[in-house]
């Protein structure tokens, strides 16, 4: 590899905003803020979503798309229903 072209890659701690959890782990991101963890300076970057806040690793987003197939199933055979029984 050549020097002097590649960023610097080093220990960053992630904070999630949401879930205030905080973590450490390698990267290349550069950062104007630092935080103290564990007797040590590291960079800091402030995430919006991480795995612990996200909907998706959480599983509140499959209680919402269960609410919206039930929701659509309703719908669909509301009509069909209503249908049979002014038939009958």
């Amino acid at each position: 590899m050549k020097d002097g072209i590649h960023p610097t890659y080093r220990d960053v701690v992630f904070a999630d905003l949401q879930t205030g959890n905080k973590f450490i782990t390698r990267s290349t991101l550069n950062s104007r803020e630092t935080i103290e963890m564990d007797g040590k300076t590291y960079p800091l970057f402030k995430c919006d979503v991480t795995s612990e806040s996200h909907p998706f690793y959480t599983g509140a987003q499959t209680r919402v798309v269960e609410t919206g197939r039930v929701e659509k199933f309703r719908a669909r055979f509301a009509f069909t229903g209503v249908g049979k029984k002014a038939a009958e």
